[in-house]
Formats: C-alpha cells, sequence, structure tokens
C-alpha cells in the first residue's frame, strides 16, 4: 500500500500535474493540503475517473485539506475534534477517514508567521488539540499516521542553514515541543531516505534559486504509531515534482507500508 503526502499550493493550478502524478506513482492514499478552493470547487469527478473517493475540508481561498484514496473511504471526521479558532473561525486544517486496513489524517498546521505574532500562538494551541485528538488511534493496533505539512523542522538537520533561522518560526523550542508531545502520545517520525542528497528536504521556496540551490526545509512530515511505522517498507521524497514549469514549492513525500 502506498501512502502519500503533498502541499499542492492551489489544487487548481497544480490539477494537471497531481493527476499525472497519482497515475504514474501508483499511490493508493494521498493526503493533500493547501487546497485553496472552496469544497465545492475541488476535483471530485477527476478524481474519480482515476478511481479516488475524495473527503474535503475546504472553505474558500486559503487553507483547505483532503484525502483522496483509491481503497476506501470511511469513518470521514472533518475538522480537528476541539481545535482552536483563529479570527472567530476553526479553519480547514484537517481531515481524517480509514482508508482500507490504515487511518490516516491529513493535517496543514498553521504556520505561526512570527514568534511574536498572534498566529504562533494560535500554533501551539492547534498542535496541542491535535495531539488531544489522535491519542486514542495514536495507541491503537491499527495502522496509523497524522500527515502533512507540519510547517516544523524537526532538528536542525532538517533545514538548509540553522543561522539563517535564528529567532524565527519552524525551528523554535515550543514547536519542536509539540512535536516531541505526538511522539510521547505514541507517533514516531517516518523518515524518508535522503535518496541523491544529504537530507530529505520537502520544501524550497520559489525565491532565490531555493530549488536549484537545494535550500530547503524538511516540513512534510509522516508520524505513524507503532503498527504503522512496522509495516513501512519503503520511504522517499520525490523531488522530481518539486521540478519544471508549475511546480508546487513543496514535494511529495511517498511512504510504502506492507499490509
Amino acid at each position: 500500500m502506498r501512502i502519500a503526502t503533498w502541499n499542492v499550493n492551489s489544487i487548481t493550478a497544480r490539477l494537471p500535474r497531481l493527476l499525472a502524478w497519482l497515475e504514474s506513482s501508483g499511490t493508493d492514499v494521498l493526503c493533500i493540503q493547501e487546497t485553496k478552493c472552496a469544497a465545492e470547487q475541488f476535483p471530485v469527478e477527476e478524481l474519480r475517473a482515476l478511481g479516488y473517493e475524495s473527503a474535503v475540508n475546504a472553505t474558500g481561498r486559503w487553507n483547505g485539506v483532503a484525502l483522496v484514496s483509491r481503497v476506501g473511504l470511511a469513518d470521514v471526521v472533518t475538522g480537528l475534534p476541539g481545535g482552536p479558532e483563529y479570527d472567530g473561525v476553526q479553519e480547514p486544517r484537517a481531515v481524517s477517514a480509514t482508508c482500507g486496513p490504515v487511518r490516516v489524517w491529513s493535517v496543514y498546521v498553521p504556520n505561526g508567521r512570527e514568534v511574536a505574532h498572534e498566529h504562533y500562538a494560535y500554533k501551539l494551541r492547534w498542535l496541542e488539540a491535535l495531539r488531544a485528538a489522535v491519542g486514542e488511534d495514536a495507541a491503537g493496533e491499527r495502522p496509523f499516521a497524522v500527515l502533512g505539512d507540519y510547517n516544523i523542522a524537526p532538528t536542525d538537520e532538517d533545514v538548509w542553514d540553522i543561522a539563517v533561522f535564528e529567532g524565527a518560526t519552524h525551528v523554535t523550542e515550543p514547536e519542536r515541543a509539540a512535536l516531541a508531545g505526538l511522539r510521547e502520545a505514541g507517533l514516531a517520525d517516518v523518515v524518508p531516505r535522503p535518496l541523491k542528497y544529504d537530507h530529505p528536504f520537502t520544501y524550497w521556496d520559489y525565491r532565490a534559486l531555493g530549488f536549484p540551490k537545494n535550500k530547503g526545509m524538511r516540513i512534510d512530515l509522516v508520524y505513524g504509531n507503532k503498527p504503522f511505522v512496522e509495516a513501512v517498507s519503503d520511504s522517499y521524497v520525490d523531488r522530481e515534482e518539486r521540478k519544471g514549469k508549475g511546480a508546487s514549492d513543496h514535494a511529495p513525500v511517498v511512504v510504502d507500508l506492507d499490509v
């Protein structure tokens, strides 16, 4: 079984590449982030033509997540149970479902913007709510994983130059402590193989030749419980999908399971 996560940075802009990638990659379940569309604009029919069901949590121009599966899609939960609001709204940042033998979440963790910004405090509250929401599944015997754009680099090695990020979000101790909280809840970080490069970065800024210079970050993560991790047979970042015209600024992270 092949499961992947991909921040597409607009499902509309990325649709031709997304459909082609699903066909060529053999992916069974894809967790999508940053759809940037309303739910009724999500390409349900185009995906159905390829054999995929869709579960969508999207409300408009910003954010938005989805799960697409060709191995079943049951017990869908839209949103983060107990999640905090921002500006009076619970943003569309989580959706979960059972896909065949595995239960998965697609999450788009708030960016945080700046350490002194209210959005940073919101990010930490959101992560605490996530930890509480996944506890039961994390401790269960069914393979379970939370995949998505976490907007956190777990270690200094997960950014191209830690000195550049001094005083910035994505690398702060409270954010990394939130990831540690997920590990304490029973989830482990499935780190992709680096393949050609020393570090398996998943995001590169469009600006300043970030991708050609490999000035990247590993912020798209897969956190799985023990049964999930024990079933992993391979994992990698598909850097090829970050190349060329019309690419997202994130690459898919792919995990193969023997289930």
